[in-house]
């Protein structure tokens, strides 16, 4: 007899885990934080037992800027919720602004020294964050151009 994919095996227990659902009131703010931003946790080890992956959201507050810093071996991909962040790297020795808008992505290369900015007096940015690591990896920086 030929198993169906997805059917249980001769044991008790299934080939998968069970999904979990992490409300708003589950997301943790223990984790990595930079100076002008608020990280919050969902999805993590700590959370639901993931074992390769990081997501939860960041807050900027109207007329704020982050930090510099950068996420080590992540890779970081966000998604614009709310307002008009600004996301600043280097280049060449220059400052590079890349803005945004509810509905953009952006990725973030591993070791990129980069900060987020709120230019807007009124609103809140928000973004969501899902990281290629299962740790949130923050190492703040003393500036763009340094490496830690």
């Amino acid at each position: 007899m030929t198993e169906e994919p997805g059917a249980l095996d001769q044991g008790t227990r299934a080939w998968h885990g069970a999904v979990v659902r992490v409300g708003p009131d589950g997301l943790r703010t223990d984790t990595a934080q930079s100076p002008g931003m608020m990280r919050f946790e969902a999805i993590s080890a700590t959370t639901v037992g993931s074992a390769r992956l990081w997501m939860g959201e960041t807050h900027v507050a109207p007329a704020t800027r982050s930090g510099d810093h950068h996420h080590g071996e992540s890779e970081t991909a966000i998604f614009v919720v709310s307002g008009h962040p600004v996301f600043v790297f280097a280049e060449d020795g220059r400052e590079v602004r890349v803005a945004t808008a509810p509905g953009d992505y952006v990725w973030v290369p591993p070791f990129a020294p980069h900060r987020e900015e709120n230019p807007d007096p009124d609103e809140e940015a928000v973004v969501v964050i899902a990281r290629s690591t299962q740790q949130a990896i923050v190492v703040n920086l003393t500036g763009l151009s340094t490496t830690a």
